[in-house]
């Protein structure tokens, strides 16, 4: 493992593939301690050292966000393929191990634990020999310098946030050549009329942005090409899905499911799909919705997803504000 060390050792601090190696540092060191703990003996010092594990999903989904969509646009797919449904093996045995530790039944545990290590072992391994290699190969500095905004919101597994890259430079610029427009909250000129009532660009990004469900619209040629931004997101997203395909932006498992929603909206059989399942212990909700224009035409799908967990205990009536 690490043969790749070498060189991405020479790579700037803060480059995306260096901050993996950080990570993957980090995660050989947990996979050493998680060999090392004992459940029966010392549960809790077992379940800290797991639960320090588990957020290696958050370097899953920069890489299905991030890396994977820039690998399409180089011509290399595999990854979007292969390499998604490890990362959805992996998940399904840290579902498995989330269910032993709830009951703290240490007898699975131990009986599982070596799956999940020896799974990530070899998906590091895979990472090093071949992954990012290529990823070097293929994509161009100014590729590497579009990811960190978006890894950002995903997050890391690191305690510290890596560095920016690149780094970002205030350029002066003299007032003579300053021709930037810049929008001013309180310009008419910068309101557009909608089917009802005037809105900013900006007032509209920020009605997207506080809606409680996390939307995606795919136009009529199965590209993403808008997600909304919330704070608290059902599922991550980053900017790197923009313009890509939309069967490359759900698991593999569940692509030909989507495609078969895209061409039934397409050819005008159905205009609403929708499904709801438990998700990390939360009830979600998802529906997909036919967009078309006025003479009916084909635009694209949006994608709606909510957490309806707390809204489904709700009972009776509350008709008073309690904020006292």
């Amino acid at each position: 493992m690490n043969s790749f060390l070498p060189t991405v050792e020479k790579l700037p601090e803060g480059h995306p593939v260096k901050v993996y190696y950080q990570e993957a540092t980090l995660i050989q060191d947990i996979l050493l301690e998680l060999h090392e703990a004992d459940p029966v003996e010392d549960f809790q010092k077992y379940f800290n050292i797991y639960n320090q594990l588990i957020t290696i999903e958050k370097r899953f989904a920069r890489k299905e966000n991030q890396l994977f969509p820039y690998l399409e646009k180089h011509g290399w797919e595999g990854p979007s393929q292969g390499m998604w449904s490890f990362h959805d093996n992996l998940r399904d045995q840290i579902r498995l191990l989330n269910t032993y530790n709830s009951e703290k039944n240490t007898k699975k545990i131990i009986d599982n634990i070596p799956y999940l290590i020896e799974g990530i072992k070899r998906l590091m391994s895979i990472e090093d020999l071949r992954l990012f290699p290529n990823a070097m190969n293929l994509l161009t500095e100014d590729d590497w310098k579009e990811f960190y905004v978006g890894d950002e919101e995903i997050g890391w597994m690191l305690t510290e946030k890596p560095a920016q890259y690149p780094i970002a430079e205030e350029v002066y610029v003299h007032p003579s050549q300053d021709f930037k427009k810049r929008e001013l909250s309180f310009s008419l000129e910068n309101t557009f009329h909608y089917d009802e009532g005037y809105m900013t660009p900006e007032q509209v990004n920020l009605l997207l942005r506080f809606l409680p469900v996390d939307i995606t619209y795919v136009d009529e040629n199965d590209k993403v090409i808008f997600y909304n931004r919330g704070d608290d997101r059902v599922f991550p997203r980053s900017k790197g899905i923009i313009g890509r395909e939309v069967k490359f932006c759900h698991p593999p498992k569940s692509v030909d499911m989507v495609i078969r929603i895209v061409a039934e909206f397409k050819a005008g059989t159905k205009d609403v799909a929708e499904f709801w399942f438990n998700f990390r212990g939360r009830i979600i909700h998802i529906r997909y919705f036919a967009i078309r224009d006025n003479n009916k035409q084909y635009k694209g799908v949006i994608e709606m997803s909510q957490d309806i967990t707390d809204i489904q205990k709700l009972e009776g009536q509350k008709r008073l504000l309690d904020w006292d």
